[in-house]
């Protein structure tokens, strides 16, 4: 019989496990809103890949609409690119482990502004990329993202968020540990679910107030709402990101 349960998950760490030093690709992640919501794990559990289960604390798994500023991607070593690397992207993402304790996220939905980029993430990577128009607005210390989906769709899935951007975050509470020291993503690579691994300086976090946030990406992602108020609202100007290449299958071994 297969388990169903993984085992103790990995200890969430402040900084990446690994360093990376042949990186696949390369990028920075700029000016980023982190969105979270606190979710029933049995809700949300059969979003997740087989292999998976729901990552959780306190009982509790969340569902995050991050949005932020992709910058000049790159593979391997090559200087990234600034034109078709460079461009706004908001994610749906939920919070995953895996058999061998591996603590990620799996995104439900990946909207980018720039149509090659989202072709070679689906057709690469079989990555939930989709293609939108898109804006991030800095005015002061309120932040805008606007997004539009165009392709595949579906058509009329949108948001828009506006943050106050506040006071730096010295030290991050557990919670906001959990929800951003993310040390990889969850993914069906090469016809079965891998664990592919990032690395990056420790997140330079601000709290901040939701201004606004009107969007249907979420349940257009299958979590079902209503939700309620975010748990969970932070700023971050951003990081210097290496991905690394795929590992093994994370699905659950039989005993």
């Amino acid at each position: 019989m297969v388990p169903t349960t993984p085992r103790i998950p990995d200890p969430v760490t402040p900084d990446a496990p690994t360093a990376l030093k042949r990186p696949l690709l390369t990028q920075q992640w700029l000016d980023l809103a982190f969105v979270h919501w606190a979710v029933d794990p049995d809700d949300i559990a059969g979003l997740l890949p087989a292999g998976t289960v729901p990552d959780v604390l306190d009982g509790a798994t969340y569902v995050g609409l991050v949005a932020f500023r992709m910058h000049r991607v790159g593979w391997l070593r090559s200087p990234g690119v600034p034109y078709l690397g460079t461009f706004p992207e908001t994610n749906v993402r939920l919070y995953s482990v895996d058999a061998h304790g591996r603590r990620g996220v799996v995104f439900r939905s990946m909207d980018a502004a720039r149509l090659v980029p989202v072709v070679m993430g689906r057709a690469g990577f079989r990555l939930p990329y989709v293609w939108s128009r898109m804006a991030v607005r800095a005015q002061d210390d309120l932040i805008t993202y606007t997004s539009s989906r165009r392709w595949p769709g579906p058509r009329g899935a949108y948001s828009r968020i506006v943050l106050r951007r506040g006071e730096r975050v010295g030290e991050p509470t557990e919670l906001e540990h959990f929800l951003t020291a993310r040390w990889g993503m969850h993914n069906a690579f090469f016809g079965d679910v891998g664990y592919l691994p990032n690395a990056h300086p420790r997140w330079p976090l601000h709290r901040a107030q939701l201004v606004a946030c009107e969007e249907n990406l979420l349940a257009a992602a299958g979590v079902a709402g209503p939700l309620g108020q975010p748990v969970s609202v932070l700023y971050s100007p951003g990081v210097p990101v290496r991905l690394g290449r795929p590992s093994r299958p994370a699905g659950i071994p039989t005993p």
